[in-house]
């Protein structure tokens, strides 16, 4: 479990695709301080088991289903990612709940900068536009955003000055690929609506307000 708050970006130092997958080593310091073999770590938001621990990062397993769901098909050596550890129960939750499973890919279609500030707007699958609502949450490589507006299937989150300079946003251009995580919130919504045992005269606005869903 993650929050979408970036700790660190790595760097990719290796990355060899074969049969059935690929060997993924990343190039970092901070969250050296505090790994062992087997934990989880989001790589632009998808969860990663660490498989390696050397002097100046860490390697990673990548499964094929996750190079067919996520932008690591476009990773090359020396491209720049998103790190964060696994959330710690102490841990203050700043951004929202990430699981890490990735739900597909986005493309950027535009960057707008205001002041400091900055405006992405990406094109989604119908498939995850559905599970996105104005004014929640999705993470953009991980990245834990705000969706500020919905036209279709493109969604438009603000972009403050910390998150920019801190994360490989600030490295994003027009068309490039994005891995997209819907709210899990949404998910679990969908698969209480669509079960044929809920009594769906309960589900009313007040239901929702008071179990956290709006």
């Amino acid at each position: 479990m993650f929050t979408g708050i970036i700790e660190e970006i790595g760097t990719v130092s290796e990355f060899k695709k074969y049969s059935g997958g690929a060997k993924l080593k990343i190039k970092c310091k901070t969250i050296l301080e505090d790994i062992n073999i087997g934990d989880s770590i989001a790589i632009n938001g998808c969860c990663q088991t660490v498989a390696e621990i050397f002097s100046d990062g860490f390697l990673a397993d990548v499964s094929e289903e996750t190079l067919k769901v996520t932008n690591f098909r476009t990773l090359k050596a020396a491209d720049d990612v998103n790190l964060e550890r696994a959330l710690m129960p102490i841990s203050r939750m700043g951004g929202h709940i990430i699981q890490g499973h990735i739900d597909g890919t986005g493309k950027i279609i535009s960057i707008e900068k205001q002041a400091e500030f900055y405006n992405f707007i990406f094109e989604i699958t119908p498939e995850l536009t559905k599970y996105t609502v104005k004014k929640g949450s999705i993470a953009i490589n991980g990245v834990s955003l705000t969706v500020a507006d919905i036209r279709g299937n493109e969604i438009k989150v603000a972009v403050i000055p910390h998150t920019y300079k801190n994360t490989t946003l600030q490295q994003l251009k027009q068309n490039d690929i994005v891995n997209v995580e819907t709210d899990i919130l949404g998910r679990y919504i969908e698969k209480f609506l669509s079960s044929r045992d809920n009594n769906y005269s309960d589900l009313t606005e007040d239901f929702l307000k008071e179990n956290g869903f709006v």
